[in-house]
């Protein structure tokens, strides 16, 4: 099965995504600067999810190249991630408009860390379809990265029922983290390459 149909589904998705959370960024009805003053929580977490949805198309993008082949579950896993990305519009917003409110805030969080979750079975599956011994499976090794974001998501759920500023900022960091290239399976295609690094 090719994954060309996937990768331009994926990238049809995450862009539909990116319109849908712009598209909530609602003008002020006010004419000068203060007027912008209470929307900046919301523009925050429109930054905040936007650099989530690229650093996801990017190391989407990474995991499709390494990728040789799909079946169906490889597709379904996929579809699986993209169901939750497709929900970064809606926990935006709510986050957006409430700050300091723990359920947006610990709801945020539940699509991150499901989102996070849905890309390890995706890569996993992927891994189980190509063999222990792939290339993607050399390039992923222990995903210290992917795990660490786990614990951290964890952890800002908990904080979000006593100090939702707390969890804001384990979200931001988490992003600032993968924002980071991780440039393993770009190292190890250029390994893999005709005369690529051995």
């Amino acid at each position: 099965m090719s994954k060309s149909r996937l990768e331009a589904f994926s990238d049809g998705v995450i862009a539909i995504i990116i319109t849908i959370m712009v598209l909530e960024l609602r003008p002020p009805a006010g004419t000068d600067w203060s007027a912008l003053q209470p929307l900046i929580p919301v523009f925050v977490s429109y930054i905040i999810s936007f650099a989530y949805i690229a650093i996801y198309w990017n190391n989407h993008h990474h995991l499709l190249q390494a990728c040789r082949k799909v079946n169906g579950a490889v597709l379904w896993a996929n579809i699986h991630l993209l169901l939750w990305l497709s929900l970064f519009p809606f926990v935006t917003a709510w986050v957006g408009e409430r700050p300091g409110a723990a359920a947006p805030s610990a709801l945020y969080g539940i699509v991150l860390l499901l989102a996070a979750i849905a890309y390890f079975i995706l890569s996993n599956t992927i891994i189980a379809v190509e063999g222990a011994d792939s290339m993607l499976a050399r390039a992923v090794g222990k995903d210290r990265k992917g795990r660490l974001s786990l614990v951290l998501y964890l952890i800002a759920i908990g904080a979000s029922w006593t100090l939702p500023v707390i969890a804001h900022g384990i979200y931001i960091l988490v992003a600032l983290i993968w924002l980071v290239p991780d440039r393993r399976i770009e190292r190890t295609l250029e390994a893999a390459a005709p005369g690529g690094e051995r």
